[in-house]
């Protein structure tokens, strides 16, 4: 068996999850990051986009939203606004926030609103990625 580390994920709303894992990859603001057991620790901004869970051999994915991650010797926590596995995503919401944000990147927006489009289109586009790549 390969080496593991602990990872908890958890959102305001309930802990996403929690167990030994072999390997986690994930968006950050610089792009992807792995992570593996005895990886330096640090703090990360996590970015809008899958996450990769390697478990007992096995990989499984999940859509996370903006968030804090933590990496020590003993453990890594990510802290996000949201964390969702491909079945509870649905697709019809996530397909029609996806038109939504791009009928409004279409307008002139103002600063703010633009970045706050660009958000949702970006959560809109990880939610639908994760639940192809899990077909």
């Amino acid at each position: 068996m390969a080496s593991t580390f602990f990872l908890e994920i958890a959102t305001p709303n309930r802990k996403f999850f929690s167990g030994e894992v072999e390997m986690v990859i994930l968006k950050t603001p610089e792009g992807y990051m792995g992570i593996l057991k005895d990886h330096a620790p640090m703090v990360v901004a996590v970015d809008i986009g899958p996450i990769k869970i390697e478990q007992n051999g096995k990989q499984i994915e999940a859509f996370l939203s903006e968030g804090f991650m933590e990496i020590t010797k003993e453990k890594t926590i990510i802290l996000c606004d949201t964390a969702e596995w491909p079945d509870e995503i649905d697709i019809n919401r996530a397909e029609a926030a996806k038109e939504r944000a791009q009928e409004r990147l279409q307008r002139k927006l103002s600063q703010i609103e633009y970045i706050r489009s660009r958000a949702a289109l970006a959560r809109a586009m990880a939610r639908l990625k994760v639940t192809k790549s899990n077909k």
